[in-house]
């Protein structure tokens, strides 16, 4: 890709950030409305996790998919056909006449966003070649999750409640169209030099595996044991399946070989941990404000301030700090901050407290600001620019699983303390196992995050990335000598 314009990149930039906060407002969006769709969809507290996690499922099965063949076939064209399935995904969600209709639909859109976020990273990735310059378009991309987090409660809150909740779909159409129109015209097409072939095996087994272990855990409350050991083997078979079979291939959809280093292996271990804490967090929060405290669409956006502003100020400072100092301080400064305010809610039922509920939003708002740059910096900058799509869709798969786990997993724990009680009776202390769990995933945030960032994780790193280049002038001599013959 030829070497662009600083104007032309920061442009590139810009239209890349679009796609992220279609992608990403879609989930803070969808929270709000849970309540009204609980209502007019006649939904119980399984339908709503897969409202939400049909969603999020999708986009971790396909992102590895779509960033390898972005890589193979062209990161713009992948990156056009994602906003075109992702617009028309978002008209037919308005349209949805009911629950598994929603669902359905959610699923499409979700075929679109897998085109997005990895192919929009790999692009950024290829386009800003100095460290520096990549560490700081990176923060300003991760600040667009705390303007999606911003934004989302407060324009969900306004449209759910003067319009209804089919009125949060309508937002992407003209985001999405504008930034396709926008892309045809500035963003430079690209590809690895070394094309990957498809692994269908490979995806197959990591649909099953992603599906059935989601299956088992949000149905788990709601029927026996005996109906969801089928699905929890199901997804063990295809782990072990997947484990044995990828190192054969000579490309895989998951390169095993990546996990050697040991900064990017805990990227993985991290943003898992970050946003399933994120989903499940979301996730108590929104029927908290609304089915107990009785709070209207907006006035619960409007609650959602304190965790939403601390993320999107602290996201850029994120990226300067990775920048300049490496991702080690960011790292502690989130799973610190993610940890105490996680612990305000299960040592002290913050929610029975304007303060403390204040303060636990403020401080899960600052420790999710500062995780998201060292995250897709350490994922990123260790590899081969021709490994960028593969490396960054493990890391954005790794992201969107996350949240799928920890919604699955809260909603279920919830689900079985509430019972046949009302909400407003027994969500304190149904929810406060779930709140343990949120703050065991603050921990593994700053734990791991400290364990890997060190001098000993970053020599693992360099010679990852040396195994990986080497492999790469290898394949394409053979190519060229292929090629010439």
């Amino acid at each position: 890709m030829p070497e662009l314009s600083p104007r032309r990149r920061l442009l590139v930039l810009a239209i890349c950030c679009m796609s992220l906060l279609i992608v990403s407002l879609d989930n803070t969006v969808l929270n709000v409305a849970l309540p009204s769709l609980q209502r007019d969809l006649n939904a119980g507290t399984s339908g709503l996790q897969w409202a939400i996690d049909a969603y999020t499922l999708v986009l971790a099965s396909l992102l590895m998919l779509a960033g390898s063949t972005a890589d193979r076939i062209g990161r713009k064209r992948v990156f056009k056909a994602g906003l075109v399935v992702f617009t028309l995904g978002s008209l037919l969600c308005s349209l949805a006449p009911s629950l598994e209709a929603l669902v359905a639909f959610r699923m499409i859109q979700a075929v679109g966003g897998s085109m997005l976020n990895p192919v929009a990273m790999s692009i950024i990735t290829n386009t800003f070649t100095d460290p520096r310059e990549r560490a700081r378009a990176i923060g300003v991309w991760g600040a667009v999750v705390g303007i999606s987090m911003a934004a989302g409660p407060l324009v969900g809150g306004l449209l759910v409640q003067s319009v209804g909740w089919r009125s949060i779909f309508w937002v992407n159409l003209p985001v999405g169209l504008a930034a396709l129109l926008l892309t045809l015209r500035f963003v430079p097409e690209s590809r690895a030099g070394t094309a990957r072939r498809p692994d269908p095996v490979g995806q197959l087994l990591v649909i099953t595996l992603f599906g059935s272990l989601t299956y088992a855990i949000i149905e788990a409350p709601h029927t026996t044991a005996g109906a969801i050991a089928p699905f929890a083997a199901l997804a063990l078979v295809a782990l072990t399946a997947l484990l044995r079979y990828e190192p054969r291939r000579r490309d895989p959809l998951i390169d095993l070989r990546f996990f050697r280093s040991a900064p990017f292996s805990g990227a993985t271990v991290i943003a898992v941990s970050a946003f399933a804490a994120l989903g499940g967090f979301l996730f108590l929060s929104t029927l908290y404000l609304q089915n107990v405290r009785g709070l209207s669409p907006m006035d619960a956006g409007l609650w959602m301030l304190p965790m939403a502003a601390p993320t999107f100020l602290c996201a850029p400072l994120a990226g300067r700090l990775v920048g300049s100092r490496g991702p080690r301080l960011p790292l502690l400064i989130a799973g610190g901050a993610m940890t105490a305010g996680t612990l305000l809610f299960a040592l002290l039922e913050a929610e029975t407290s304007t303060t403390t509920l204040f303060l636990g939003y403020v401080l899960f708002g600052i420790g999710f600001g500062f995780v998201n740059a060292p995250i897709t910096n350490t994922a990123v900058s260790g590899m081969p620019r021709a490994q960028a799509g593969v490396a960054s869709a493990v890391a954005s798969t790794s992201r969107q699983l996350g949240q799928t786990l920890g919604v699955a997993v809260i909603g279920a724990v919830l689900a079985a303390g509430v019972g046949a009680s009302s909400y407003a009776d027994a969500f304190v202390p149904a929810a406060r196992p779930a709140w343990w769990i949120l703050v065991a995933f603050g921990l593994a945030v700053l734990l791991v995050g400290a364990l890997t960032s060190g001098p000993w994780a970053r020599r693992t790193a360099l010679r990852t990335a040396e195994r990986l280049e080497s492999r790469e002038i290898h394949e394409a001599a053979n190519l060229g000598s292929r090629n010439r013959s």
